[in-house]
């Protein structure tokens, strides 16, 4: 038995030892602050929290927020009582019948409560980011520190939420925090998909050019037939999708201009594209696709039941795509080793004077260095977390914080259709989806009009340099 307890209490030691060294990973920081922060400083524990915050959501909107039911609560249960009353605190769950009469609706009271505790999880999650903001910019090594300390915060910060009562820190004032950090989220998530866009190009160019002379005349086209291929592809997406939209969305005025601007400066925007000397046909495809599903986000939001067909209905596709986009950015921001030139952030020296002679990277490489092979800035080892020598910092980690606060509120607006509540072809609050169908598609023609500017800018201004 002696034996066996001593094989029992190593085999227990090593998996202790194992499970503390993977945390320690997760969570912890391995370089000491006077170590200046490289590019990923941060960036993954970032981004774990973000996607804990997400999983949150989902188990309070779909688990905690039904089962919370003030009417089934005994009074011998106060403190629970008090919790389900505030979470369906300032709800609306009355329809009309056909007589006209006033009747309690069940499913638009399950959909309030959900919705709320979405927000209370978003809500710890974008005040996180703002403090960690804050704490970025006063210590540019914070983003990398205390991370088992940050994540129980954030739970603390969680479950705090859930006595606060909705109205009014929840909603209005939290709800229309997340619709303005939405919209800014849906311009700025063009600066990613373009960054994504001309990275693939780039790097299928290169490939097909490096196959040509390795392997003779022919041998890169598959590279290039890729591109073309995926480029086909998202515009055929684009286009069936505006016909359908154009088919069962249009039976209004506002849905057909959508639909139809959407189709027009798509069309434009690919010729502009085209006709520019580093013409990127898939770039243009990846901008299509995100501004149609935009116009379709917006279209399905619309509360004239002539031309929106989904009216009170949940709309999975909506939340799925949603959902999609948001992970995509989260990954960007993550492992995207060119994430921080993409938001034209410059080196960062912690503690040190700026070199006015300071080398600029392409790809990893620096192109203006005395030594260009062993002056290498923004590797894109993501192993690296925090390389000693790096001097490009993700601007000391405050923007990464509003990346990702900017995408809290996107994936709260997703999760709860922009706070329309809808039951069986019922609004509870027919304001709540005219504002969010106008916020969205007037970001999408914002975001189209700065594309577009991007296109004909050089040649507006040729003397400027647009570089």
């Amino acid at each position: 038995m002696g034996i066996f307890g001593c094989i029992a209490g190593g085999i227990a030691w090593i998996f202790c030892t194992a499970a503390g060294s993977l945390l320690a990973s997760c969570c912890g920081n391995d370089k000491p602050s006077t170590v200046p922060p490289g590019v990923n400083s941060g960036r993954k524990r970032s981004i774990l929290l973000l996607l804990i915050s997400i999983g949150l959501s989902l188990f309070y909107q779909y688990y905690v927020g039904p089962a919370l039911k003030p009417e089934s609560i005994d009074s011998y249960n106060p403190v629970l009582a008090y919790v389900a009353e505030s979470w369906v605190d300032g709800c609306e769950f009355t329809t009309e019948d056909q007589d006209g009469n006033e009747v309690y609706n069940e499913e638009l009271r399950e959909k309030c409560s959900g919705y709320n505790g979405v927000y209370r999880v978003a809500g710890s999650t974008l005040i996180f980011y703002l403090l960690a903001g804050v704490a970025a910019v006063c210590k540019p090594s914070a983003n990398r520190e205390a991370w088992p300390a940050k994540f129980v915060l954030f739970l603390f910060m969680v479950a705090g939420t859930l006595f606060l009562p909705n109205d009014p820190l929840f909603d209005p004032i939290l709800l229309n925090i997340f619709r303005i950090g939405a919209v800014s989220y849906i311009i700025f998530n063009q600066l990613i998909i373009l960054d994504m866009a001309y990275n693939i190009n780039e790097s299928c160019v290169e490939k097909a050019d490096k196959a040509e002379l390795d392997e003779g005349e022919g041998a890169g086209r598959k590279w290039l037939l890729i591109l073309i291929g995926s480029s086909a592809i998202m515009f055929i997406a684009s286009f069936v999708a505006i016909g359908l939209m154009f088919h069962y969305f249009s039976g209004c005025k506002s849905n057909t201009a959508f639909i139809s601007i959407t189709l027009i400066v798509g069309i434009l925007s690919t010729v502009l594209q085209l006709m520019g000397v580093e013409a990127s046909l898939f770039t243009s495809a990846c901008i299509f696709a995100y501004s149609t599903f935009l116009c379709y986000t917006a279209v399905s939001k619309n509360t004239n039941g002539q031309c929106n067909p989904q009216l009170g209905e949940e709309n999975v596709a909506n939340v799925i795509l949603g959902l999609a986009v948001a992970i995509i950015a989260i990954l960007w921001t993550g492992y995207s080793a060119t994430a921080y030139r993409a938001v034209g952030q410059k080196s960062d020296n912690v503690g040190g004077e700026s070199d006015d002679n300071e080398e600029q990277a392409v790809g990893g490489v620096v192109v203006n260095g005395a030594n260009e092979e062993s002056n290498l800035v923004g590797s894109n080892n993501g192993d690296d977390e925090n390389g000693e020598g790096e001097e490009r910092t993700f601007s000391s980690s405050w923007v990464l914080n509003c990346i990702l606060a900017s995408i809290t509120c996107w994936y709260a607006m997703t999760l709860t259709s922009w706070g329309s509540i809808a039951s069986s072809g019922n609004l509870a609050n027919p304001g709540a989806g005219d504002v969010s169908m106008w916020m969205v598609i007037a970001s999408q023609w914002l975001m189209n009009a700065l594309y577009c500017w991007t296109l004909i800018a050089s040649k507006v201004f040729p003397d400027r340099d647009f570089s």
